[in-house]
């Protein structure tokens, strides 16, 4: 299958030089350019003002982590009908950190060193949705017996709010592909995942009396490790397609004190915490904060002002293509069609919006260029090769299910 290795660098210069962060006016902006360029392949293009309010209220919201005031959705078809194929990717990107710590000094500029592309959201996932744009590109002179789509979303990174709101609108097929970084591999189930925030409290007092206080990092040290033991027991054997460790709990963040010759007197921690497939929210909430008191009896000191434990953010719930689907043995076909080493299905930690696509009956898988261990990273980066080989495999992926 032929691919214009040129123009996909021409789309993602494009692409990446919107500086996309969720819910800013640059998230706005690239779907406008995802909208036109799904126009100039010759696709019908359905483009909304997503109607947040409305989304906000459903019971089924998936929650949001920034502000956003406006949001679009975009969906191409090839032609009339319920697709055949469905080919997502996300648009909004995550902040780039210290812009002179980035290759070309540059985050929002695509620079291309030693056979790979730079800049943020290369990986996560804007290399992923040029290679649907390249797939979609050449096959558009072959004669389809069933449509392929093609959904650009947004909010993915905090909760998931453009696939929502594109499913809600009735965009549906049979099948689905998510062009986030794989590794290579064909990703056929997700952990889920919430976001805690734990307000932890401690006794203030002078820094030179500190003993006649109780420090609150002190405090959250015990809950830390009553953390540490959960995280123990509930990775103890997970089931295929998963490798170890699936379901983490993280923290990402923690504050305390605000002079510091004083003992602080409250700690706020906020961290990721994963949740199993099969699993309800309200079950794994319910782990959670029970580790929590856990840990709340066996200190006297912490049992005085027991932590507040809320979940603010997104919620993210684990998803998996159904046991014994085709769809897995086409996504393989269709990698090694294009020239690539057989892939594995395997099963991924984090949280995509494949949970929202499976939850609305569509089969889905995720299969993209790079490593998720690229996203989010300073230097960000992906190899042009991947993007390319992607791209292939995605249109012999919409040939086989398609023509």
């Amino acid at each position: 299958m032929d691919i214009d290795v040129d123009l996909v660098r021409r789309d993602l210069a494009q692409l990446v030089n919107f500086p996309s962060i969720g819910g800013s006016d640059a998230e706005i902006a690239v779907q406008r350019w995802c909208a036109s360029t799904l126009t100039g392949l010759g696709m019908t293009v359905d483009q909304w003002k997503i109607d947040l309010d409305a989304l906000r209220a459903d019971p089924e919201y998936p929650g949001e982590e920034v502000e956003r005031d406006e949001a679009w959705g975009v969906v191409g078809t090839s032609a009339a009908g319920t697709p055949a194929l469905i080919l997502n990717g996300h648009v909004d990107v995550v902040p780039p950190g210290d812009p002179a710590a980035w290759t070309g000094s540059d985050p929002w500029h695509v620079h291309e060193v030693d056979g790979r592309w730079f800049g943020r959201g290369v990986c996560d996932m804007k290399g992923g949705v040029v290679a649907i744009i390249a797939a979609a590109r050449a096959v558009s002179d072959v004669q389809l017996s069933r449509p392929f789509a093609v959904h650009t979303v947004i909010g993915e990174e905090d909760g998931g709010i453009g696939s929502f709101a594109t499913l809600r609108r009735g965009h549906t097929g049979d099948a689905c592909v998510i062009a986030e970084p794989t590794a290579g591999q064909v990703v056929a189930a997700n952990a889920g995942s919430l976001t805690f925030r734990i307000e932890v409290h401690g006794r203030s007092a002078h820094g030179s009396m500190r003993t006649t206080g109780y420090s609150a990092i002190s405090a959250f040290e015990v809950v830390h490790r009553a953390l540490g033991r959960l995280e123990d027991v509930r990775n103890q054997a997970p089931p295929a397609p998963f490798g170890p460790l699936p379901w983490p709990i993280s923290v990402g963040i923690v504050r305390a004190g605000e002079w510091a010759s004083t003992v602080p007197d409250l700690l706020i921690a906020e961290g990721r915490y994963g949740v199993m497939p099969g699993e309800s929210f309200a079950d794994a909430k319910a782990a959670f904060e029970e580790a929590v008191a856990d840990a709340v009896a066996s200190d006297a000191r912490l049992a005085e002002n027991p932590p507040t434990v809320t979940w603010p953010g997104g919620h993210f719930a684990a998803g998996r293509l159904p046991e014994g689907h085709p769809l897995g043995d086409e996504a393989t076909a269709a990698v090694v069609a294009a020239g690539q080493p057989r892939p594995q299905l395997i099963g991924a930690p984090y949280g995509s919006d494949l949970r929202q696509y499976a939850a609305a009956g569509i089969p889905t898988v995720q299969y993209g260029p790079g490593d998720i261990a690229d996203a989010h990273a300073l230097g960000e980066n992906v190899a042009i090769a991947d993007v390319i080989a992607a791209a292939r495999a995605y249109a012999e992926l919409i040939l086989a299910r398609c023509r």
